[in-house]
């Protein structure tokens, strides 16, 4: 294979998805995700019972991957893994799986930060964003603001105090009795609601100019007080009469507090384009009022299809092709980092 058309497998397992995807010379060519629905009944994800499965699913999520690409082992260039962040044991099993398979094909391993990843999933399909661009990734773990440059340099103009977007989102959901994960549902269901049912607070800190943190605690806990004001009783008649109401004003709140800081940070920093991804990017009314936004501000904007929203393994293939064409390799004693962060 020519250098200008490298074969790279990327592999992500950094929480209960495994997934592989194939990339060459940069587009992608195949992207497989195991999902696991075992951890629905918990409420949340069980680390024990993720990495087992993603023990379980390596071998055959990479065939397959490998298989709908058409292409061997033996062609790939290089191999593309997330290290970090995510859960210990989940990160442990890609990368060693990936550091067994970059050492027996002799090829150079890539390790890609799972935050890198969703930067540049706006770089999976076409049109791709200029640089720099301005991204807002909202997922079950992380809230962020990021200035994405060139030469991999990313400034961190705002990230969440407290719980994520997702993470509150998932939290509501449980106490409105709707299951695990609770982003989708609740969008669902907003989608027949009354916004202005109910004004849950728009928590911000920090100014237009910044900085563009964010903070979800408080919503979560202006929900669970505005339910306890009810006797059981009276909560069973008001979620049997206006669930929809509820989830609708509190997904709104939660995207305006979203938007907003977007905005805010685009004027600062006077970039062309900003993106959104991470898996709460999927969200109808997110995506409907950032394009709002960008279409009003006359910015471009960029959000990746569900698909690619969500963990995948084909953010970490591109991302690790860019990195690979940089020059950018990893040693194989490439170590798993739980907590690492976006700027590392």
């Amino acid at each position: 294979m020519s250098l200008s058309s490298p074969i790279l497998l990327g592999i992500e397992s950094s929480c209960d998805d495994t997934a592989a995807a194939v990339v060459v010379g940069g587009v992608l060519q195949s992207s497989i995700v195991s999902s696991q629905a075992i951890h629905e009944r918990f409420g949340g994800v069980v680390p024990e019972l993720a990495s087992r499965a993603h023990q379980r699913l390596i071998v055959p999520v990479v065939e397959a991957a490998l298989e709908e690409a058409g292409v061997g082992k033996h062609d790939l260039d290089a191999v593309a893994v997330t290290y970090g962040p995510g859960l210990a044991g989940s990160l442990l099993v890609g990368l060693s799986f990936a550091k067994a398979l970059a050492l027996g094909l002799g090829i150079p391993l890539v390790g890609v930060n799972h935050l890198e990843g969703h930067l540049y999933s706006v770089f999976i399909e076409d049109p791709k964003p200029p640089l720099p661009y301005l991204c807002l990734t909202v997922s079950g773990g992380h809230t962020q603001l990021v200035l994405v440059q060139e030469n991999f340099q990313h400034d961190v103009l705002g990230t969440t105090r407290d719980d994520a977007a997702g993470e509150a989102f998932d939290k509501v959901a449980k106490m409105l009795g709707l299951g695990y994960p609770g982003g989708p549902v609740i969008d669902r269901l907003a989608g027949d609601g009354d916004p202005s049912f109910q004004n849950f607070p728009r928590t911000r800190l920090g100014g237009a100019e910044g900085p563009f943190d964010f903070s979800f605690s408080g919503i979560k806990t202006a929900v669970l007080y505005y339910l306890n004001r009810f006797s059981d009783a009276e909560r069973e008649a008001l979620l049997a009469d206006h669930l929809p109401d509820i989830a609708a004003s509190f997904q709104t709140a939660v995207v305006e507090v979203l938007v907003g800081a977007l905005r805010d940070a685009a004027r600062a920093t006077g970039v062309e384009a900003v993106a959104v991804v991470g898996g709460v990017s999927a969200n109808s009314q997110l995506r409907r009022e950032a394009q709002a936004m960008a279409d009003e501000e006359r910015l471009g904007l960029f959000i990746p299809k569900p698909a690619y929203s969500v963990d995948n393994a084909a953010m970490i293939a591109v991302t690790g092709h860019v990195k690979w064409a940089a020059g950018i390799e990893s040693p194989l004693s490439l170590s798993a980092v739980p907590a690492l962060a976006v700027s590392e």
